[in-house]
């Protein structure tokens, strides 16, 4: 906590708005101030949301009236698929599971099928590509989306049905220039990769020659921006994030979603490890919600109760989203007196062949609720596959199969998560089974809510047999202890998520310079090579061996010079060339103590060192870099660290593969292993 602000508590500007009921919301100051809210609030006393609900419903019809234009872009044939993509997966392209490290190839199908069996599967995914790592060097976010095999990996997730959005960041002003303007390169990429949206990181809303172009590029794309949308801008923009909004005490209503129904908003809260709030929300309101769980790098993955609420919800929204879209919404539809002290509310959706109550619970524990039963046809309580039959001609309320009458339908509604039912009039012709054997097997009992924790561990190095070949400083062996310093970003440092359960990390806490201790052992001393390699010595290395990567994308790059450091190399290159010689890399703390020793030397112009300080968590990898760089990208603190830095200085590098990792501002030095009792002279 800084500055009095509590970054975990909802802001001002996060909260919900309360909705007056003693004045004309059809026109006037508090209506107009009305459309800046980001959730419409009810009153805590139930006996007051019908007059709440005619406020609504009158303002709706003023803000209609003031821009009449609101719907027109949802009935296009080829803009109708945004308002279904409900579920929405932010992915680092280099996540474990979306690329496989080891074969040096995209999976989308093993991601998939994970998102299927734990969570419902996905209706969009937004290819992450740049940040954090952008920065590093001159390259711009457009040079990240050159990456072999990723126009294939896109066109697989659409040939599963599943949109791509690719990321658009407005911020990229520091490296080098394209051609085109931002609109033109965007669009081209939207073209090459065949995509459906754009994630406007950064921005709530695109201006409108940006729409125009990218429209252009594809009709009917869907923009989506991080926050809250002007109200005029949902014309254009088939979705937006629900990012930062705290819902009421009662739960409300999501200001754009309500003025069109069409408009499709993802809830998401990024550093949650509990997402009921969001997740309730999205169902009353019939929306949908950004699934994240490696948040630049950090896993914060969704937990089993969480997953099996959205399993719970996205068969019913997408089965039903005609009625969600287009049926009569009454929001806090009533389930009887005693329904809001137990924490339950429900939104009703009425069309001629079907009702729908979509139930959320804020409770801590199960609860039973019993729904009235009270009109001919068929009910179902969709988590429950209980079925009742109701005889036209006014007969009593039976379990289908069953003689024993019965007063209503039991709903079980899991503790703080969802339940549906169902009602079909004599005479509906909706076929609900097709969803019903979706929901055949629902989870037993309230699934776990506990984080399911990844800790990142380092690879492991071996140590080398061959004796130092090149001028070198020794490190000693024994226990060290040594000062790290870094900047807090979001991608965090070792392990663990950086802003757990915040609303949202501002500054000083974020970007700011951090400081911690490691202790590390060395076993054996160990020989550190006084200057990186150079470029001739790795041509000597290719010449002697015919080396050639797996994959030659980007490989050496830009030459500066037989005595310049090496670049344009990976660490697979780097680990290939110190084999050769015998030794390995140093791991990040080895390369810190030699960095203080006489005789430790940086080559011109100064570049980042690769280091054997490898780590995975399963989902990301990443390596720490040390030294720094002459290279600094400037204009944005989203940028990677640029700049020379002093030994104790880390860069923690999320680790693109394919090539994109190789960059003309990393190269590397070597070291090796001596033994437990021996020095060898530099």
């Amino acid at each position: 906590m800084s500055g009095g602000f509590d970054p975990l508590v909802p802001r001002e500007i996060d909260r919900w708005s309360e909705v007056p009921l003693d004045v004309d919301l059809r026109d006037g100051e508090v209506a107009v101030a009305l459309e800046d809210a980001k959730i419409l609030a009810p009153p805590t006393d139930p006996a007051r949301w019908p007059a709440w609900r005619e406020a609504l419903g009158t303002w709706r019809d003023g803000v209609l009236a003031r821009h009449p234009d609101l719907g027109a872009r949802y009935a296009r044939p080829e803009a109708a698929w945004a308002s279904r993509c409900f579920a929405v997966a932010q992915v680092w392209l280099w996540d474990e599971l979306f690329f496989d490290a080891d074969a040096q190839a995209f999976a989308p199908a093993r991601f998939l099928a994970d998102a299927r069996e734990r969570l419902g599967g996905l209706d969009g995914v937004v290819l992450w590509h740049a940040y954090p790592v952008i920065g590093i060097d001159d390259r711009n976010q457009w040079d990240f989306y050159d990456v072999p095999g990723l126009a294939e990996a896109a066109a697989e997730l659409r040939a599963a049905g599943v949109a791509v959005f690719v990321d658009y960041n407005p911020w990229d002003t520091g490296t080098r220039r394209s051609p085109g303007t931002d609109a033109q390169e965007l669009a081209a990429t939207i073209r090459r990769l065949g995509a459906d949206g754009v994630f406007l990181d950064t921005l709530r809303k695109a201006d409108p020659e940006l729409v125009a172009t990218l429209e252009a590029a594809r009709p009917g794309i869907a923009l989506e921006g991080e926050s809250k949308l002007a109200t005029e801008r949902i014309a254009d923009h088939a979705t937006s994030w629900a990012q930062w909004f705290a819902d009421s005490p009662v739960p409300g209503v999501l200001r754009a979603h309500w003025l069109e129904r069409r408009h499709l908003q993802h809830h998401v809260r990024r550093w949650n490890r509990d997402h009921a709030e969001e997740l309730t929300s999205a169902w009353l309101n019939g929306v949908g919600v950004m699934v994240w769980e490696v948040v630049f790098g950090v896993w914060v993955g969704w937990n089993a109760r969480d997953a099996a609420t959205l399993r719970r919800m996205l068969p019913v929204q997408r089965a039903l989203a005609d009625v969600l879209h287009e049926g009569r919404w009454t929001p806090l539809a009533d389930l009887g007196p005693d329904a809001p002290g137990e924490g339950l509310f429900a939104s009703l959706y009425e069309r001629e062949d079907l009702r729908l109550w979509t139930i959320a619970s804020r409770s801590d524990v199960d609860r039973v609720l019993t729904l009235p039963a009270d009109a001919p046809g068929a009910w179902v309580a969709l988590h429950d596959g209980v079925t009742l039959t109701r005889e036209v001609d006014g007969g009593s309320l039976n379990p289908e199969g069953s003689g024993a009458a019965a007063p209503g339908l039991e709903v079980r509604v899991p503790a703080r998560s969802i339940a549906a039912v169902v009602h079909l009039p004599p005479g509906s012709e909706r076929d609900l089974a097709p969803l019903l054997a979706e929901l055949a097997e629902p989870p037993a009992g309230s699934p776990e809510p506990a984080f399911p924790h990844r800790r990142a561990h380092r690879i492991g190095v071996a140590r080398t047999t061959g004796a130092p070949s090149a001028p070198h400083v020794v490190v000693d062996a024994g226990e060290h202890v040594l000062t790290v310093r870094h900047r807090q970003r979001e991608t965090g440092m070792y392990d663990g998520a950086p802003y757990v359960e915040e609303w949202k990390p501002l500054p000083p806490r974020l970007h700011d310079s951090r400081t911690l201790e490691r202790t590390c052992t060395l076993t054996a001393p160990v020989a550190v090579a006084a200057r990186e390699v150079s470029e001739a010595e790795f041509d000597a290395f290719v010449a002697a061996t015919g080396y050639a990567p797996a994959v030659a994308h980007r490989f050496r790059g830009e030459r500066r010079g037989d005595d310049a450091p090496v670049t344009g190399v990976n660490l697979a290159d780097a680990r290939a060339y110190a084999a050769w010689r015998g030794g390995r890399l140093p791991t990040e703390d080895e390369w810190q103590l030699a960095a203080v020793l006489p005789g430790f030397e940086r080559r011109a112009p100064a570049v980042w060192s690769w280091t054997e300080s490898e780590h995975t968590d399963g989902r990301t990898r990443f390596v720490m870099l040390k030294g720094g760089s002459d290279h600094v990208s400037e204009g944005s603190d989203w940028y990677t660290d640029g700049g020379v830095r002093p030994p104790e200085f880390a860069l923690k590098l999320l680790l693109p593969g394919l090539g994109v990792e190789r960059s003309p501002s990393i190269g590397f030095r070597v070291c090796w292993d001596l033994p437990d009792d021996g020095r060898s002279a530099s």
